[in-house]
C-alpha cells in the first residue's frame, strides 16, 4: 500500500476538544507534580509538615506520600473519564492494540513498583526534602536501565490506557504527561543534587 492509500480521518473523529473532562484531566496532570515540588521545597526550607507532626520528619514524609498517592489515583480516574468522553477510533488494529496495551501496562507498572521497592517510601516520596537522605545512590534494577524509571513507567501506563480504550486523544494526553514529567524532572533533579552536595560538603568539613 502506497502513501496515497492512507486515509487521514477528520479531526473531530479522533478528538473532541469541546469536552470539559479533557481539560480537567490535563489540569490535574499538570497540578500533581507542581504540587509535590512546591510542597517539598517549602518543607526543605521551612519544615512546615514536620512541625505539624511535632518534629517527626518520617511522619511528615509518610503524610506527603499519602497525599501524592491519593492525588495520583484521582488523576488516573479523571484520565479514564476523559478517555471515555472522547471519540473511539482504531488507532491500530484491535488485535494488536489490546496485547500492546497490556504489555505497556505490565512493563510500566513493573517499572513503577520496582522503583518504589528500590527507593523505599521515603526515597520515593521526597524524603530528601525532609532531611531523610539515602546512604548511597540506587543503581540496581530498574535504575540500571533507565534514569527515571518511575516517570517512564507512569507514562507507559497512560499510553496503555489510550490503546486499550482505542482513544487517540489518550495519546495526546500521554504526550502532555511526558512533557509535564519532563518539567518536573528539571525542577527536582538539580534541587535534589544540591541537597546531597550540601550533605557531602558538611561531612567533608567535619572530617577536616
Amino acid at each position: 500500500m502506497g502513501l496515497g492509500d492512507i486515509t487521514i480521518p477528520p479531526f473531530e473523529d479522533i478528538m473532541d476538544v469541546g469536552k470539559p473532562s479533557l481539560y480537567i484531566a490535563l489540569a490535574f496532570i499538570a497540578f500533581n507534580p507542581t504540587y509535590w515540588n512546591i510542597v517539598a521545597r517549602n518543607e526543605y526550607r521551612n519544615k512546615t509538615i514536620t512541625k505539624i507532626f511535632k518534629g517527626n520528619a518520617y511522619y511528615g514524609c509518610y503524610f506527603l506520600a499519602v497525599t501524592i498517592f491519593s492525588l495520583g489515583i484521582f488523576r488516573d480516574s479523571l484520565y479514564t473519564m476523559a478517555l471515555l468522553d472522547q471519540p473511539k477510533y482504531d488507532i491500530i488494529p484491535p488485535s494488536i492494540s489490546a496485547p500492546l496495551a497490556i504489555a505497556l501496562f505490565v512493563i510500566g507498572q513493573t517499572l513503577v513498583l520496582s522503583s518504589t521497592y528500590a527507593l523505599g517510601i521515603t526515597g520515593t516520596y521526597l524524603g530528601d526534602y525532609f532531611g531523610i537522605l539515602m546512604d548511597k545512590r540506587v543503581e540496581g534494577f530498574p535504575f540500571n536501565i533507565l534514569t527515571d524509571p518511575m516517570y517512564d513507567g507512569s507514562t507507559m501506563c497512560f499510553a496503555a490506557g489510550a490503546l486499550w480504550y482505542q482513544r487517540p486523544a489518550g495519546l495526546f494526553i500521554t504526550a502532555f504527561v511526558y512533557i509535564a514529567y519532563g518539567f518536573a524532572l528539571q525542577l527536582e533533579g538539580p534541587f535534589t543534587d544540591a541537597i546531597y552536595s550540601a550533605r557531602a560538603k558538611k561531612q567533608a568539613d567535619k572530617a577536616q
